[in-house]
């Protein structure tokens, strides 16, 4: 029997830390590549082979195995086909950090969002989290091929041809996400799903080592901002006192449907908070709209030595 917790996030197993520091202002390089179906399929199957699921795989939309394009599927889905690559923009100060600020369609959003409701896990007004370890819900298997597409699709085709043994060695050739975790099966086998109302969010902390590297987090319903905080040289051994400057934090916009990546530095050397208390979530000189805000993580939990 695969585990599972639901309830208050104040009753979390897996705790957090709180940290300080200031704000400071991000910079975003939008990176996008015009890549047709066809050359994406070949792409893919460079990198991983042929996919075994001949009609439901996360090839689907992209080309059939004769060639020709596939069908879109009949059923409304929440995935993630783009026919041209998505716009990714790195976190200019931390190395690792990815942001696809239009990773899922507003149909998308509403059908993932069906999908979680569905789940009949927020029904008592005292549950805000959920979490599942091991085997996932089909819709989380679903959003995690998707997040392997939308990588795929990413900046990183070179203008020469590759070969397998390519892109095994060189891992810059796949900078949003390395080789070595887009590569792994399966991709994530933990979620917790947040429910946040207006004013409620999470304090600063780095994921726990149990958890490997490279998380995903998709936002769904009201935007905020996302505050990464440089964790602390351990062996610095500096006392706290009013000559030590604070901490600068990096402002990240999520808005609805929106995929943060995190991997290498960002995960392991840098704090991610949410605070949604009055006067912290300013984007642009403009205080956000709060409204109920659902948040989707996925993780990999680390192989025990």
């Amino acid at each position: 029997m695969m585990p599972f917790f639901i309830g208050s996030g104040k009753s979390n197993p897996f705790p957090v830390r709180s940290g300080n520091g200031g704000p400071a202002e991000p910079y975003l390089q939008t990176v996008t590549t015009e890549m047709d179906g066809g050359d994406a399929a070949a792409l893919l199957r460079q990198a991983f082979g042929d996919s075994s699921d001949e009609e439901g795989g996360w090839l689907d939309g992209l080309e059939a195995r004769d060639g020709s394009e596939r069908e879109p599927p009949s059923c409304p889905s929440h995935r993630s086909a783009p026919r041209q690559s998505p716009a990714w923009a790195p976190i200019e100060e931390i190395d690792g950090l990815w942001l696809c600020g239009d990773f899922l369609s507003p149909e998308q959003q509403r059908s993932l969002l069906s999908a979680v409701e569905e789940e009949g896990w927020f029904i008592e007004a005292s549950h805000n989290q959920a979490m599942r370890f091991g085997s996932l819900p089909g819709w989380a298997i679903e959003l995690s091929n998707s997040i392997r597409e939308a990588v795929l699709l990413g900046d990183f085709v070179p203008d020469f041809e590759l070969s397998s043994a390519d892109v095994h060695e060189d891992s810059t050739l796949f900078p949003i996400l390395p080789l070595e975790l887009l590569g792994r099966e399966p991709l994530f086998d933990q979620l917790i799903v947040n429910l946040y109302q207006p004013g409620e969010g999470i304090c600063a902390h780095v994921d726990l080592m149990r958890f490997g590297d490279g998380i995903a987090v998709v936002s769904l319903e009201s935007p905020c901002i996302m505050h990464f905080t440089r964790v602390r040289d351990t062996c610095d051994t500096s006392s706290e006192g009013e000559n030590e400057q604070p901490m600068s934090k990096v402002p990240v916009y999520l808005a609805p449907g929106s995929l943060v990546l995190m991997s290498g530095e960002a995960r392991y050397l840098w704090k991610h908070e949410i605070n949604r208390k009055p006067g912290f979530q300013v984007w642009q000189g403009q205080e956000l709209d709060q409204k109920r805000r659902i948040s989707i993580t996925l993780r990999k939990l680390s192989i025990a030595e």
